[in-house]
């Protein structure tokens, strides 16, 4: 918490109480200061000092300092800057996806042992995403799509944290806020480990007793962060990601303006993933379906404008995602092209005309020699695709 002058309010702050005024005047609720005219309207009524919550801030609410006043003005970044390629920062990328994999299995031991986590490699780990994903988004991403049927409550976690931290870079968050978004995304799932496999891997829908328990798992999560020691942001992730603004979301119920904007970009990214995710009862869905029932969800569950910034930073055909193109040739996006979503960089690898794999090619569908273009998202099983294969030998080669 913050105590500042209320001179040095600004629309988009979350004001927690007054500290300080000259009248008698109450705030029932905590909540965003909206507009320049609520603020004034505060100055009128006497309030001179108010406690805000900095780390509750709306970053695109609040105008940029004028730079002549101060010499330490953030320089906005180019959310789609790429140092490294692609394929350069591949192998980079999926060292740090083994040491996410191995972090959570140790950490479902130690609760099983009743034993706290320890939060330092996960934060290290994090570091290591954000790191990643401003060298090159594309990699990460890339990993995210090369899910196992099994080994869905490991990788949905990490999926969660990476996609995060392309979200938060694309909104131009500072860096030392997407270390603590990630690692609460790596661990705001920790807390389904205390709830019982029956219930946890059931494949159909739950009964209204075992929908109870199943929602127990986000106080889980936020219990166990505390007791290891995390506080703020990423706490707020791991117990209020399942929130929606309506109100009818849990374990708090909270709505509207008590929803911070973190908890409502967890909340999307969330389940995008798991409404993509391929599980050993499930297809996986497409991204233009999933994102059509996130859309669907507005403004009851979750935020539009976030919503619409998430897909544009996501793109329509993610990297990771299979398509088929016009020539009738399938492949992987695997570079985005955010000045041209629909022409991306497609690796080919097979002839949906003949019906065999093909020699690997590079496709940018930005080159206007390119005659190609991008007809649709495609599934492995349409053509009996081995993707698995595919990643292994050409992708993480």
């Amino acid at each position: 918490m913050k105590t500042i002058p209320i001179t040095k309010l600004v629309p988009g702050m979350f004001v927690q109480s007054v500290t300080k005024q000259t009248g008698s005047i109450k705030i029932k609720n905590q909540g965003w200061v909206k507009t320049q005219a609520g603020i004034n309207n505060l100055i009128k009524a006497g309030i001179l000092e108010v406690e805000i919550d900095p780390d509750k801030t709306l970053i695109d609410s609040v105008p940029e300092k004028d730079p002549i006043a101060t010499p330490t003005t953030k320089i906005k970044r180019d959310p789609w800057q790429k140092i490294n390629s692609a394929e350069q920062e591949m192998g980079k990328a999926k060292k740090l996806y083994d040491e996410a994999k191995t972090l959570q299995i140790k950490a479902f031991k130690d609760i099983k042992a009743g034993r706290d986590i320890d939060i330092a490699p996960f934060r290290e780990l994090a570091t290591g995403f954000m790191d990643s994903v401003f060298r090159n988004q594309d990699a990460l991403a890339c990993l995210t799509q090369m899910r196992q049927k099994d080994a869905y409550l490991l990788e949905h976690s990490i999926n969660v944290s990476i996609l995060m931290g392309i979200f938060a870079k694309h909104l131009n968050i500072e860096k030392d806020t997407i270390v603590e978004l990630t690692t609460g995304a790596l661990l705001h799932d920790i807390g389904k480990i205390k709830i019982p496999d029956e219930v946890l891997n059931k494949p159909g829908r739950f009964t209204d007793d075992e929908f109870k328990i199943m929602k127990m798992h986000s106080l889980f999560s936020k219990e166990i962060l505390e007791d290891s020691g995390l506080t703020g942001i990423a706490v707020d992730i791991a117990g209020m990601h399942h929130e929606r603004l309506d109100g009818k979301g849990y374990p708090f119920g909270k709505k509207g303006d008590e929803i911070s904007q973190y908890v409502r970009m967890a909340s999307i990214v969330d389940v995008y993933d798991a409404l993509t995710a391929e599980r050993v009862y499930k297809a996986g869905m497409e991204p233009i379906k999933a994102f059509k029932i996130l859309k669907d969800g507005c403004p009851d569950s979750f935020d539009p404008v976030l919503l619409n910034k998430f897909i544009q930073c996501i793109g329509i055909h993610p990297v990771g995602t299979l398509v088929r193109l016009s020539s009738q040739r399938v492949g992987l996006v695997t570079e985005s092209n955010p000045g041209a979503p629909l022409k991306p960089v497609v690796k080919t690898f097979y002839s949906a005309k003949h019906s065999r794999y093909t020699e690997v090619k590079d496709i940018d569908l930005s080159n206007k020699k390119t005659e190609d273009t991008l007809e649709s998202a495609v599934k492995p099983k349409e053509y009996n695709i081995d993707l698995e294969r595919f990643y292994k030998n050409s992708i993480l080669s």
